[in-house]
């Protein structure tokens, strides 16, 4: 459907309108849309300001003018895609450190600031936003909130939820409220703040967030252990995170996905299953490595590095390369839908168990690789999109792991959001009570349907 939006002329902004046909394009879906799923806006809405989200979301509301807030556009689920045309409101130029306060360990962002350029600014404090994901070069704050994302180091650090304190946000109606507090703890009302992050703009538009810090380690190490076998390095990972090992960073990549490594850095990793550790502290470094040293040993580890520095980004190599590796293997496999499903971590074995047994079930290539601390796993189908029939058996197998997942007493999705991709597992993993919940809590702040529809909540039609 397209939508009249002449009236955002009338509109005083800071920012720009543009009704062209590249900006158009460059908004209709985010980084896991695929190219038959993108949807291009009628218009694109560059906003510099609160002020500027607010009266584009308040006229818009007003016109019955759906708008869908786009972030870097680095989402998975395609959560930015516009499904239903409208306006694409771009948050990427409010992007300013508004105040640090050190002592209080806090800082006040925009919300389309980059979260590297977060810890670039807090570096002369020696200060840091730790839950920051790896995505962080490329990925916005009010991104990571809206999706309620993670990374790497939430085994130590918990999620970027775990460390927002106060939000500013634009409602749907274009009122502005602040949700949260300052203070460390607040008891205060509801907890709108949780309720909107994760909400992934369909309640409301994030515009500004303070965030807690914390202190740099004075020591980081890193590094990889090597096993003979998928169960030994899962096996590992479980116990040492049961026994306390206290580790930053410890990550997991099968011997399949250490192989797609070796083919895209011509380098010459064993091709076995490894986990991948970073360890930060204060003080006691080594007692630590150590302990987890220990613990790899009871499980038959063949050989594990620990370096800092270059050489440590070295060791973590194999690690960052996934995504490209996957991407590059063989030109006639696409990557299917990405896996994201979590655990809890005595379950973690069985969750890889289910994925090596689903892809000789159904014929299939599915490397996987994830945030082992936390129970957190990605996996993807690489199937050939030109085969009708290999597509189906892809999605079914995508599928089929999700739902094993939920029944593991996990997650359909950990850290990447709902968007569209996950809608259709939201009743089985909560109920129907539950999304009926949700649909009420939809229905009562955005009556009109004016923010992201399509995504997170399933119609009552689905």
């Amino acid at each position: 459907m397209q939508y009249d939006c002449s009236f955002l002329e009338n509109l005083e902004l800071d920012g720009t309108v543009s009704y062209g046909q590249s900006d158009r394009g460059n908004h209709a879906g985010d980084f896991g849309t695929r190219d038959e799923d993108k949807s291009d806006p009628d218009v694109v809405v560059f906003a510099e300001s609160t002020a500027d989200v607010a009266t584009t979301v308040g006229a818009a509301n007003d016109h019955g003018v759906p708008v869908t807030p786009y972030a870097a556009g680095t989402g998975l689920e395609g959560n930015a895609t516009p499904v239903a045309g409208g306006i694409s409101l771009d948050t990427t130029r409010m992007d300013a450190v508004r105040e640090i306060r050190p002592d209080d360990l806090q800082i006040d962002v925009e919300a389309g600031i980059i979260g590297d350029e977060v810890n670039e600014a807090l570096e002369r404090y020696g200060l840091f936003f730790p839950p920051l994901p790896s995505s962080g070069a490329i990925s916005t704050i009010g991104g990571m909130i809206a999706t309620d994302a993670s990374g790497q180091r939430t085994v130590k650090y918990g999620e970027v939820a775990d460390w927002v304190l106060e939000l500013e946000v634009v409602l749907p109606d274009g009122s502005v409220i602040e949700a949260g507090s300052k203070a460390a703890k607040t008891s205060s009302g509801y907890n709108l703040k949780e309720l909107l992050i994760g909400s992934e703009g369909t309640l409301g538009i994030i515009t500004r967030a303070t965030l807690e810090l914390a202190g740099r380690p004075e020591q980081v190490k890193g590094g990889r252990a090597v096993f003979p076998t998928l169960n030994n390095a899962t096996e590992a990972i479980s116990d040492a995170v049961t026994s306390g090992v206290d580790v930053a960073k410890i990550e997991l990549i099968d011997d399949q996905t250490a192989m797609l490594a070796n083919d895209y850095s011509d380098t010459d990793l064993p091709e076995r299953p490894m986990v991948f550790v970073e360890f930060h502290a204060n003080h006691g470094i080594e007692e630590e490595i150590d302990f987890c040293r220990s613990i790899f040993e009871a499980h038959d580890l063949e050989r594990m590095e620990i370096a800092s520095g270059k050489e440590m980004e070295r060791l973590w190599q194999a690690r960052k390369d996934i995504t490209y590796a996957a991407e590059e293997y063989d030109p006639d496999l696409d990557i299917g839908p990405p896996g994201d499903v979590t655990v809890p971590i005595s379950r973690y074995p069985e969750m890889i168990a289910e994925v090596v047994a689903t892809a000789e079930a159904y014929d299939l290539f599915i490397p996987c690789f994830g945030h082992a601390g936390d129970g957190n796993l990605h996996y993807f189908a690489l199937a050939d999109y030109d085969d009708p029939e290999e597509v189906a058996r892809a999605h079914e197998a995508y599928a089929k792991l999700v739902e094993r997942a939920i029944e593991l007493n996990g997650t359909a999705t950990g850290e990447h959001g709902v968007g569209i991709g996950k809608r259709k597992f939201m009743e089985l993993e909560h109920g129907t009570a539950a999304v009926n919940a949700m649909r009420a809590i939809k229905q009562a702040l955005d009556p009109k349907g004016t923010l992201n529809p399509g995504k997170i909540v399933p119609s009552e039609h689905d």
